[in-house]
């Protein structure tokens, strides 16, 4: 194997791949990045056997070759190689020696043969989507998913494709995200999946450099991602996912207009006073407005006024902040709408601008 390749070329597929491989592994080729060369192309996998990421990049090529080395210390060495370089790679007695103007390095080695793969079953359905708009589907409702939960199957996403296009939906059972991309042309039969939390993430980061479009493939097992230069696959949770249309309230007779970033900036103030460990907030709604309060073991107490469109009957509500904040946040448009129904029901959270993306959020008592 004897390549040679741009430095920035290298540099964002290298970090890519890099990014799913764990820091600490049982099995040491697990920590390692599998170099592929062949024809014109230099392809770079790295995995954690749930998620696999690969990266494909043209090089010029004077010997094909495989093997697999240390992911972290391969990338360390490329990101601190001056803007512009050019580096090369050849495989010397099972050593990679990586050369760049007066810089020199060897690396330790395991064989190709030892590199395990994500096993992938037959593709079922396949869509194509627009890279960008599929990652801002993504940032809208991945804050929603569970981190540790031992319903495992909520430390995802669910994926549906559909006649309708796309739709994704994530739950912790406190609040729910969920937004849907339509498109001319669906698939036939409806497919629902879960992606495992990290396999979200990374898409995320993937589709961050990625302007065209995305081809999505789903299999009984596995979904994978494909891009012009990136291809993720991961592994499916296997579980049944809650039916979110049972969550989404539907007989909300209080319906609130308010400036999104107002209320927000509201809610934050008021919040930095409010209980760190439930991080309660009192919302008392009334005519053209909603005071906000919270208050802490220390006695502190802070409460706001916000001016909103409202004509209904007085409600005095309970949430966790944090929802309400993460909800706002990734909102869009200028107005937000919130519809209620008692202080035992959950909070409707929608905007005008995009009545494809809903929020759901539970109270509490306080």
């Amino acid at each position: 194997m004897k390549i040679s390749i741009n430095r920035e070329t290298l540099l964002k597929p290298l970090q890519q791949v890099a990014g799913v491989v764990e820091r600490r592994q049982t099995l040491p080729v697990l920590s390692n990045v599998l170099m592929r060369v062949k024809g014109n192309q230099l392809s770079m996998t790295g995995t954690d056997l749930e998620v696999e990421m690969q990266g494909n990049v043209e090089a010029n090529i004077e010997d094909t070759g495989e093997i697999t080395v240390p992911a972290r210390k391969l990338m360390d060495i490329v990101r601190q190689l001056p803007d512009g370089s050019d580096v090369s790679f050849s495989l010397n007695e099972q050593r990679l020696q990586i050369v760049s103007g007066r810089f020199k390095s060897n690396l330790s080695t395991l064989p190709a043969s030892d590199f395990p793969t994500v096993d992938t079953s037959e593709v079922e359905s396949t869509v194509k989507v627009p890279g960008t708009a599929f990652k801002q589907l993504l940032d809208r409702t991945a804050f929603a998913m569970a981190q540790q939960d031992v319903r495992y199957f909520l430390n995802g996403m669910l994926i549906e494709l559909s006649g309708d296009g796309v739709r994704v939906v994530a739950t912790d059972g406190h609040r729910l995200a969920t937004s849907v991309l339509s498109m001319g042309q669906g698939v036939s039969e409806v497919n629902q999946v879960i992606i495992p939390r990290k396999g979200i993430l990374e898409l995320q980061r993937m589709l961050s450099e990625e302007e065209g479009d995305v081809e999505i493939s789903l299999g009984s097992n596995h979904m994978r991602a494909q891009a012009s230069q990136m291809t993720l696959t991961t592994k499916l949770v296997d579980g049944k996912f809650p039916d979110y249309n049972r969550v989404i309230p539907k007989n909300g007779n209080k319906v609130i207009s308010a400036e999104r970033e107002v209320l927000r900036q509201a809610l934050s103030r008021t919040a930095i006073l409010s209980n760190e460990k439930f991080r309660g907030i009192r919302l008392n709604i009334s005519d053209e407005q909603i005071q906000l309060s919270a208050n802490n073991p220390e006695r502190e107490e802070a409460e706001e006024l916000v001016s909103v469109e409202y004509s209904g009957a007085d409600l005095e509500i309970g949430f966790n902040v944090g929802y309400l904040l993460d909800a706002l946040g990734v909102a869009e448009g200028k107005n937000v709408k919130v519809t209620l129904n008692d202080a035992n029901s959950p909070a409707l959270i929608e905007s005008p601008d995009n009545e494809q993306t809903v929020y759901v959020v539970m109270p509490m008592k306080l």
